[in-house]
């Protein structure tokens, strides 16, 4: 009997011991381009800063990290050093992860990884292809009006796809880190209704996720200024710093145009002479336009209003991303605009380009 339980207690320390030496993660890594001795970082992003967990120095091109890390979690890899910087993120879990630290890095070897991985590669590339295309249409002087229409409509095509490769990605890994990751990340580029489906989706263990949250309380705002619904008033000051209100100009013209936009907006001055010739156009037939900046830089939104030919009103309360007015509406992208009739009803959102100057001929016709 002794000889049975020495073989147990044995078999129980090696188990034990196997327990203890199980596996953890270890990255392997190559960076071009930095000198030997430099230092690599593993890092977590925590509220809104880089905090370093781990270094590793580079030998011969290469770093390792080795650790234990049970849940998956989204972390950074880093090179900074004089003008160069150097950035990937990844997931942290257990298990061999080769890592290349470059220009556009990249991660594999785990499961969560290998999927990640794989949409940026996709997702990327089709960017890339859409700047490309669109920068020809810019730079080519020979292309007809039929040809860049046909660009434009490819542009388009392409834009779906990358709507699609969105969602479809996320709505398959709904249920572990990659959609956890990317749900809130890319969900702005999504329609409204697919933002719905994919959050209905998301299980019970992650609803408490602050992302997720901030995503629910997100599509709240926009119904509560949706199509068909009241606007919601606020008040900032004027260039000049007198305090003016939405409701001083909602119920003065047929339609007004609410304008979110701000003067260091590259998108908002490629569309400023859209909205500029609308104002001139329907003006007289009843047509405003009050445009909220933000901006937080006062000279530099004056000098902006003025070069870009604005004569309509102009608020801001110089917070940048934190203007109160465009977190009343749920606006996380500029340009942006929301149309209200007389009674104050919403009647479109974000018409932009042609798309706002047919609606307002529909509209004053």
């Amino acid at each position: 009997m002794k000889k049975y339980m020495y073989i147990w207690a044995a078999c129980s320390i090696v188990a034990w011991t196997a327990c203890n030496r199980a596996p953890g993660y270890r990255i392997t890594g190559t960076v071009e381009g930095i000198a030997e001795g430099d230092t690599v970082y593993l890092q977590e992003l925590s509220d809104g800063l880089l905090t370093k967990l781990d270094s590793a120095i580079v030998k011969n091109g290469k770093f390792t990290f080795t650790g234990r890390q049970d849940t998956a979690a989204v972390r950074y890899l880093t090179y900074m050093k004089g003008e160069k910087r150097l950035f990937t993120d990844f997931f942290l879990e257990n298990g061999q992860i080769a890592a290349v630290l470059s220009e556009n890095g990249s991660a594999t070897g785990t499961a969560n990884n290998d999927v990640y991985q794989a949409f940026k590669d996709k997702y990327v590339a089709l960017q890339n292809e859409i700047r490309e295309t669109y920068r020809k249409t810019k730079t080519d002087s020979t292309l007809t009006a039929e040809q860049v229409d046909a660009i434009m409509q490819e542009l388009d095509r392409k834009d779906s796809l990358g709507t699609d490769l969105i969602y479809r990605v996320i709505d398959e890994h709904i249920d572990n880190p990659v959609g956890l990751l990317l749900l809130p990340r890319y969900a702005y580029s999504l329609p409204i209704e697919r933002q719905r489906t994919l959050l209905e989706k998301v299980p019970e263990r992650y609803t408490a996720n602050a992302d997720i949250r901030k995503l629910k309380e997100h599509i709240a705002t926009l119904d509560r200024t949706a199509v068909g619904k009241q606007f919601l008033d606020f008040g900032m000051n004027d260039p000049e710093g007198r305090p003016i209100r939405l409701s001083d100009f909602i119920g003065k013209y047929k339609y007004t145009l609410i304008d979110f936009w701000a003067s260091w907006c590259g998108p908002c001055r490629a569309e400023m002479p859209n909205v500029v010739a609308a104002y001139r156009t329907f003006a007289p037939k009843g047509f405003g336009i009050v445009g909220v900046s933000l901006d937080n830089d006062a000279d530099k939104w004056k000098q902006a209003i003025k070069d870009l030919h604005i004569t309509w009103p102009q608020m801001s309360d110089l917070k940048g991303w934190e203007c109160e007015g465009s977190r009343l509406y749920g606006v996380n992208g500029i340009p942006a605009t929301v149309l209200v009739d007389r009674e104050g009803t919403i009647v479109e959102r974000d018409l932009r380009g042609e798309a706002l100057i047919q609606r307002l001929n529909e509209l004053f016709r």
